[in-house]
């Protein structure tokens, strides 16, 4: 698992025009799950005992976001499992969204039963959403959970889809195209003769 943690003084999640979350001074986190993670990582408490804030002296790096009682802002996304191939960004390593969803579910109740339920506020789990964040520093930190070795069926399952898809692509849409459009062969004409108006017939072949 990867989190983005970014130290704010606002932000705030809407899908179209449509409000779902905002928050104050606190941390917008970023959560990107993938295939090889397992329950049980504790990222969360990394997540909230991050010393990111001043204290009431003014000395950095000493407060976490539940010293200062600030708020959280959690955001699902995919994107951060990113594998780039060429210039192509390919998403085949993050988990899938039936499957991540109930796992971030997870991370969420772990965070609002480690802190405060009502400071653990969420955007909205695979919708389209629009993201304002207004870092302060800027402070950007990216934490990486230790991954779990991948059960042998599912990496099997996964490099298969994954052949299936690379198969796809290699021929490319102008081959898949011509394979839905070739022509059915048609019917001998009984009127077509032998020698030299067989070339006729070879035309027809081809």
């Amino acid at each position: 698992m990867k989190a983005i943690i970014q130290r704010v003084t606002t932000a705030s999640v809407s899908v179209g025009e449509v409000p779902i979350s905002s928050i104050g001074r606190g941390l917008c986190v970023l959560l990107g799950i993938s295939m090889e993670d397992t329950e049980g990582c504790g990222l969360h408490v990394s997540i909230l005992n991050l010393r990111l804030f001043d204290d009431e002296n003014g000395r950095a790096w000493s407060k976490s976001v539940m010293d200062r009682e600030c708020e959280v802002l959690c955001v699902s996304q995919f994107t951060l499992q990113c594998i780039l191939k060429g210039n192509k960004p390919d998403f085949h390593a993050a988990m899938p969204a039936e499957l991540s969803q109930p796992f971030y579910n997870n991370i969420l109740e772990h965070l609002r039963s480690t802190y405060k339920p009502e400071m653990i506020k969420d955007g909205q789990f695979g919708a389209y959403m629009q993201v304002h964040i207004q870092n302060d520093g800027p402070v950007t930190i990216e934490l990486v959970s230790p991954s779990a070795p991948m059960d042998p069926k599912q990496l099997a399952k996964q490099e298969k889809q994954q052949q299936r898809k690379e198969k796809q692509r290699s021929k490319g849409p102008l081959e898949s195209g011509r394979e839905r459009a070739a022509p059915r062969p048609r019917a001998q004409d009984p009127n077509a003769s032998s020698g030299a108006d067989g070339d006729v017939s070879s035309e027809r072949e081809t």
